[in-house]
């Protein structure tokens, strides 16, 4: 007995290079590209329980709000790329309940906030903030490739290069990073360089690689427009660069990113408003005289 499989031109078939091609689809093939590296160095056994249940967790919670929403079942793929990100950025320490809380805060914060369809808070920049301040989580970024020897980081620069490319987000990628390093190196001439030594070094060098190439770039919550990406990616390094030097939280770039996002948030709705249709005035019927 043979086993079959579907026709190149059948429908299943195509919707599969479909998707494959779509920017959810290679953001899958390149998340997969990281951590069976990153998973084969710190340990299978350690970071894959954690990871699976992240992507499982924000998968079975989001499965029913998109039926919810949409009055129709599809595929959670996006929940389960935000439960893969919590995954690899969590220390693979923390319990197996903290990374799923985590994950679960992410799909809570994508439904929460939005504007039109599109959420405003990239959900796993939001899950992280909360699940350090709600859980007091730690985060080795393991999946940036920080354990790995420094050519490593080609690789991280390389797939994060290719997809802001195709996701047209390289303005937002190239503006954050060169804030970023450019605020940190006038800080270390005009203070104190211990204080910023940590940001040219790994993993600091890996998370903020890894972080604008595939967290800043989220198509719902990022602009699409060269200049209105300049302005948010500045924004977002701004304010992380703040967060780490005056106070320290291990969650800066989340929280720098939180940041544009509500800007980003606050230029939709403000454009949403305009373009309401002004509300017709209310026809009254008076009476103008008796019947004589």
């Amino acid at each position: 007995m043979t086993t079959r499989w579907p026709a190149s031109d059948s429908p299943q078939h195509r919707h599969l290079q479909r998707w494959l091609r779509s920017p959810k689809g290679l953001f899958t093939g390149i998340l997969l590209l990281l951590t069976i590296p990153a998973a084969t160095v710190s340990g299978w056994a350690l970071v894959l329980p954690n990871l699976t249940i992240a992507i499982v967790v924000a998968a079975l919670l989001d499965l029913p709000l998109l039926r919810w929403r949409d009055g129709s079942w599809s595929l959670p793929d996006g929940a389960m790329l935000t439960g893969w990100l919590v995954g690899l950025i969590l220390s693979p320490h923390v319990p197996m309940a903290t990374a799923a809380a985590t994950a679960a805060f992410g799909i809570v914060a994508k439904h929460l906030l939005r504007v039109k369809r599109a959420n405003v808070l990239n959900p796993a920049a939001a899950a992280l903030v909360a699940s350090y301040l709600l859980l007091d989580t730690g985060q080795s970024w393991w999946g940036a490739l920080p354990d790995l020897p420094p050519a490593a980081l080609a690789l991280v620069a390389a797939t994060g290069a290719f997809m802001a490319s195709r996701l047209h987000k390289l303005p937002l990628v190239l503006t954050m990073l060169g804030v970023h390093f450019l605020l940190a190196t006038l800080s270390a001439f005009m203070g104190d360089p211990a204080r910023v030594a940590e940001l040219f070094r790994t993993p600091d060098v890996h998370m903020a690689l890894f972080f604008a190439g595939f967290m800043a770039t989220d198509p719902p919550t990022s602009p699409p427009r060269a200049g209105d990406q300049v302005r948010y990616g500045a924004i977002a390094a701004a304010v992380s660069f703040g967060l780490y030097l005056w106070i320290g939280a291990v969650y800066f770039l989340p929280g720098g990113l939180l940041a544009a996002n509500l800007w980003e948030g606050w230029r939709k709705w403000q454009r949403t408003s305009r373009q309401r249709p002004p509300v017709p005035p209310r026809v009254e019927a008076r009476l103008t005289a008796a019947p004589r």
